[in-house]
């Protein structure tokens, strides 16, 4: 039984990972439909039929620069989505849940409407994820200032994991990977469209001081890394 209470207005970061560390993303439109998902779900109003949805975007060859929806109204968000980093196991979500249940709903939604599509597409049954989502408060101005780019800064395991022990020896190239992964929200932090519609990044962009003081800080992070800093709050 989860033991946490989610409180409106608090920012959580957010952690699942497949079943026995299993891929849970297999090639990019396995990625493009969780993003999908993220929008699609993020909702009070039920969701509509989420194959017959997708099946509307599929001819977009996950080069879509808004996601294609039938709105019946005006959405009522559950969270705002301030952070997301997809990776071939795993995700990252950074949350601030706007309605009471927010995050329990919007996640319950996501696992299960991902985790259908995802079955049927490979012709399996069972579960996808390692049980439960994991998730944290975040309540320090450290935790909260370090954790967005600690975030960002997952996909570098994919090319260069020596980043996460400080013997990374080509800072350019690991900064030019980082600025081509699309499955993440780095791009629209850099200010380039990528998936604008997912998240909510006016709040933080604030904090950092704009979009050319986070592409400053995040390369600066990059080289001043400590993980200690955020080991606590990482999730992984």
């Amino acid at each position: 039984m989860r033991k946490i209470d989610f409180a409106n207005n608090e920012i959580y970061h957010i952690f699942n990972r497949g079943v026995e560390k299993r891929k849970i993303f297999l090639d990019d439109k396995d990625y493009f439909r969780f993003v999908h998902d993220l929008f699609e779900f993020n909702d009070e109003a039920p969701a509509e039929n989420i194959f017959y949805k997708f099946s509307e975007v599929e001819s977009y060859e996950v080069q879509p620069r808004k996601i294609p929806r039938k709105i019946k109204g005006p959405r009522k968000l559950l969270v705002e989505i301030l952070v997301f980093c997809l990776m071939p196991n795993h995700f990252h979500l950074l949350l601030r849940q706007k309605k009471d249940g927010g995050i329990t709903k919007f996640m319950q939604k996501l696992g299960t409407g991902y985790t259908l599509s995802f079955n049927g597409k490979y012709k399996r049954v069972g579960h996808l994820f390692q049980g439960a989502f994991k998730a944290i408060l975040i309540d320090k101005q450290n935790h909260f200032l370090n954790l967005p780019y600690y975030v960002h800064l997952n996909p570098l395991d994919l090319k260069f994991p020596e980043w996460r022990v400080r013997k990374l020896n080509d800072h350019t190239k690991a900064v030019e990977f980082l600025n081509n992964y699309r499955w993440s929200s780095h791009l629209d932090y850099l200010g380039k469209k990528n998936f604008p519609s997912i998240t909510n990044r006016e709040f933080l962009l604030d904090v950092f001081g704009g979009q050319d003081k986070y592409k400053q800080n995040i390369e600066k992070w990059l080289g001043d890394f400590e993980f200690g800093g955020v080991r606590d709050i990482a999730l992984e």
